[in-house]
């Protein structure tokens, strides 16, 4: 009896802590984002925090990652193509080629990019930042960390994402006219048309939102992670990898709600 008590309770204390971390990211976000449309905000100091995240997140790896992108792009359309080809598809190839590089594979694998490269960077630096009481040095001083440090990684995260994710979108459809067409340019009222039928209002926002909400999610929760981390060197490590299963969990999530509100 004992020992039942001991697991439900064990259990139950899980559940809520649970529940509380997630709900101190959800008052975080809440913050950030009021934060985020505040014109205070925008200062000098500001702006170049922002531009800066913008520059190590997107602009330094803009390059290899665009290289990546193709390749994968050229790869799954190729795949795409030369099934459609063997079963008499051919009609179809260039619509699914879009839909399976441009409205799902591209935006996934940007923010995955951007979080094995940054969201840990940023998760271990906050992380550190906490564990040697620099956010409590600035707090003391007057300077409030939301503000002057948080928020302009956020705006410059979410930025980056969807500056990358539109570049490689574009660069794909580049690919995919050239896979099912060749170099000739009077098919491109033919690509114009499957392109209007594919992205509709509700599919165009769709991207768009997802694409900003995995720029939030990039920084957020690495955000989160590292300011929960207890004040002990040793912890940073800890706080990383907590940071990053919770960013997965939510990347993951978003992917299926994007998916659920377009094809169901």
């Amino acid at each position: 009896m004992h020992t039942a008590l001991r697991f439900l309770t064990r259990i139950g204390g899980g559940a809520l802590g649970w529940l509380q971390a997630w709900g101190r990211l959800l008052t975080f976000g809440a913050r950030a984002l009021v934060e985020t449309f505040t014109p205070a905000v925008y200062n000098s100091a500001t702006r170049s925090v922002v531009l800066k995240q913008i520059y190590f997140t997107a602009w330094q790896i803009l390059p290899g990652f665009l290289l990546f992108a193709a390749l994968l792009s050229y790869v799954i359309i190729q795949i795409v193509v030369t099934t459609a080809r063997d079963f008499g598809l051919s009609e179809f190839a260039l619509e699914v080629s879009v839909r399976v590089v441009v409205l799902e594979t591209l935006p996934l694998l940007t923010v995955l990019f951007v979080a094995l490269r940054s969201g840990a960077a940023i998760n271990t630096e906050v992380a550190l930042m906490n564990i040697n009481n620099e956010i409590r040095a600035l707090e003391d001083v007057g300077v409030d960390p939301m503000r002057f440090e948080f928020t302009p990684r956020v705006i410059g995260g979410a930025i980056s994402v969807y500056a990358l994710t539109l570049l490689s979108c574009i660069l794909a459809l580049i690919l995919a006219y050239i896979a099912v067409y060749g170099f000739q340019p009077w098919s491109l009222s033919d690509f114009s048309r499957v392109i209007a039928k594919i992205f509709t209002p509700t599919a165009f926002l769709t991207l768009t939102v997802k694409s900003l909400l995995f720029g939030l999610a990039v920084t957020l929760i690495p955000i989160r992670a590292g300011l929960e981390a207890p004040r002990m060197l040793f912890f940073a490590p800890i706080a990383v990898l907590r940071g990053m299963v919770r960013l997965f969990f939510v990347i993951m999530f978003i992917e299926v709600a994007s998916l659920a509100l377009v094809y169901m």
